[in-house]
């Protein structure tokens, strides 16, 4: 890759978008009837991609993209931000996160507010610089916010490698890193969710690799496309996808092959094994809760746990009851049809979690609205 102009070029996209058409019209006629193809773009940065560049608007009628669950804030479920502002309560913690977790609410209020109300909450850009911070102040205990899927657990895992190479006692882990697999096996596993393809996530498969999804095809008979998040990435993922269906083929196939290997990242891999093992159930927003879907950190680096140093409530916290996040994080509903989108739950107030994060479903709608298209 020279130039990302390269891969936003309006004359490939509208070389794409007559052959994506033309497979459509294909399929259809292939299928004896009018078929409607479900395709889910797991991830959320595909989301914002797909609203940004307007390519929901120029596919076909027989289209329709999913928006699924791959915001690592959309899925934390209420209990887990409460009991994060429940550490925030001790006056010895130094609390440190990304900024997309800081609005995120919880029960009664948010992390943002709690720092309003006299909580020493720091927003950082690694969890490098929450382990600086335990540096600059020995006397006070850090700890850092642990979110992502394994996007984010690989530069968590080797910064509590150098806190123990380096003997920092003051440093600890929140962990909320959660994996894609489980997931992706809990929404396929839902009746109700009759889905015809996969857009893979691409930040998670740089590090996984593209070996994990091969129980989809072969378990589900569902084809699976890895993808990047250029909108010329985005279209050949779905040309690959249709491709694929035309062909009545169920493959793994990578089109984000500029930064995806098959094999993943090795070191990256052997960082989060070294440091994290695999909790029994996770709690996911509107997925409830998913086995062997969460990570923790391993008996010999309790000293970095932050679950295992301090007191946690551990609460089971339900739902905003006009808030229908899970739905739409289960592609059961698209954001507009939630009751409360646009209207009580805007960026500014947010009752969901879809709204708040960067990569949101219900903040990609809201910020982008229905864009002129690419081409």
């Amino acid at each position: 890759m020279k130039y990302v102009d390269e891969f936003r070029n309006p004359e490939k996209a509208q070389g794409l978008q007559k052959e994506i058409a033309q497979l459509s019209l294909q399929i259809s006629r292939n299928s004896h009837k009018n078929k409607h193809l479900k395709i889910m773009e797991v991830c959320g940065g595909h989301t914002h991609g797909i609203f940004k560049y307007g390519i929901e608007e120029i596919l076909p009628d027989n289209i329709e993209l999913i928006h699924g669950p791959g915001c690592p804030v959309c899925v934390m479920p209420k209990g887990r931000i409460d009991d994060a502002i429940a550490l925030c309560q001790n006056q010895q913690i130094i609390f440190t996160t990304f900024g997309d977790a800081m609005r995120v609410p919880g029960s009664k209020t948010s992390l943002l507010q709690a720092k309003a109300e006299g909580a020493d909450i720091r927003m950082v850009y690694s969890p490098l610089d929450s382990l600086k911070i335990a540096k600059e102040n020995p006397e006070k205990e850090i700890v850092f916010f642990g979110l992502g899927f394994e996007t984010t657990a690989p530069s968590t895992a080797f910064t509590i490698l150098q806190a123990a190479a380096e003997n920092i006692r003051n440093f600890s882990l929140f962990s909320n890193h959660v994996l894609v697999i489980p997931a992706l096996e809990a929404l396929l596993a839902n009746p109700d969710l009759q889905l015809d393809g996969f857009v893979g996530p691409g930040h998670v498969s740089m590090v996984i690799g593209t070996d994990p999804y091969e129980f989809i095809p072969e378990r589900y008979h569902k084809p699976i496309v890895i993808s990047g998040f250029e909108p010329l990435d985005i279209f050949q993922s779905i040309w690959m996808l249709l491709k694929q269906i035309e062909e009545n083929r169920c493959e793994v196939e990578n089109q984000y092959n500029r930064l995806v290997e098959k094999g993943g990242n090795q070191n990256a891999i052997q960082a989060m094994n070294q440091v994290f093992t695999v909790r029994e159930k996770f709690e996911w927003r509107g997925l409830g809760e998913i086995p062997n879907s969460g990570l923790k950190i391993r008996p010999e680096y309790a000293q970095f746990d932050a679950e295992a140093k301090f007191t946690i409530p551990n609460l089971k916290v339900p739902d905003h009851k006009a808030c229908q996040c899970g739905e739409i994080l289960k592609g059961v509903l698209k954001p507009w049809e939630c009751k409360v989108f646009g209207t009580a739950c805007t960026p500014e107030t947010p009752i969901g979690t879809c709204m708040v994060s960067s990569e949101g479903a219900c903040a990609a709608y809201y910020k982008y609205g229905r864009l002129s298209a690419l081409i």
